[in-house]
């Protein structure tokens, strides 16, 4: 595995082995790796020749009360992951590279990043596409991969690529889960043996609105209540219950493929998840909690 941390330098590696008729697959994380980022490493490898994962912790998407000093880093354990997995080039850039100045070009997110997350987090979703155009730039892959646990943050990255011709594929991929059905995520971290137990909550109030659809629950006001007072966990601070289109517009009836969105709080630990419906929630046999 190479690793890289002038932009200059990953920008020709790219095109060397592009000059080699090799296809470039793109995993960009924040680091922490964790089952959910190795596994978009393992369909990126299905999809391409040659694989770059980057970890790089983005500071334009932390807002002023957000955890950006406090976001867990461990490169050395990243860099023992990422080689295990048979990753071919780790980026990983300093924020002096990335950032040599405060950016006056930023990506407007656009209506789309109003709303659930971008309204709890403003500017949040600008950040995000800021530094994912940056990146594409520089890696100048084929297709990158997201996981659809970030599913807002999954379809603005599509509508970028889409609005500014990108030339490259996303792939969005399944949310990984512990045997019990957290979501895996790099902030479950910081969560106590006892937060960690509240944290099911999310996955739970899911499971309650797939059931309640299943049952000929359509409307999508009584499937949000369901979804809230199953979110309304002992030591869970719900955020929302939403139900949701691809272009993340509330629905009144809800259909396969509309996506149903949660967010907590549980302790200081803010937590999100998702489910399409008419796919489900199931524990994933491979990931042990």
């Amino acid at each position: 595995m190479q690793e890289i941390s002038s932009l200059s330098a990953m920008r020709a590696w790219t095109r060397a082995e592009k000059a080699r008729g090799r296809r470039i697959g793109f995993v960009p994380t924040m680091g922490f790796l964790h089952e959910g980022h190795l596994r978009l490493v393992d369909r990126a490898r299905e999809l391409a020749d040659r694989v770059v994962l980057s970890v790089f912790v983005n500071p334009l998407q932390f807002g002023p009360q957000e955890d950006f000093s406090r976001y867990p880093r461990d490169l050395d354990r990243d860099r023992r992951l990422a080689h295990a997995r048979s990753v071919d080039c780790l980026f990983a850039p300093e924020r002096s590279a990335m950032y040599p100045a405060d950016p006056i070009a930023r990506v407007a997110a656009g209506p789309m990043a109003d709303v659930l997350e971008g309204k709890i987090r403003p500017g949040h979703f600008s950040g995000v596409l800021t530094v994912v155009a940056k990146l594409f730039h520089v890696v100048e892959p084929d297709v990158a991969l997201f996981g659809r646990k970030d599913f807002q943050q999954a379809m603005l990255v599509q509508r970028l690529v889409r609005d500014l011709d990108f030339p490259l594929e996303i792939e969005v991929a399944p949310t990984v889960r512990e045997l019990d059905g957290l979501a895996l995520s790099s902030r479950n971290t910081y969560l106590s043996p006892d937060e960690r137990r509240s944290a099911l909550a999310l996955s739970r109030a899911l499971r309650a609105v797939e059931q309640a659809w299943r049952g000929g629950q359509a409307e999508a006001a009584a499937l949000q209540k369901k979804g809230m007072e199953t979110l309304a966990a002992p030591g869970v601070q719900p955020e929302y219950v939403a139900l949701v289109d691809e272009a993340m517009q509330p629905v009144e009836r809800v259909t396969a493929k509309t996506i149903v969105a949660v967010a907590a709080r549980v302790g200081a630990t803010r937590l999100i998840d998702n489910v399409v419906l008419g796919e489900g929630i199931a524990a994933d046999p491979a990931v042990r909690a």
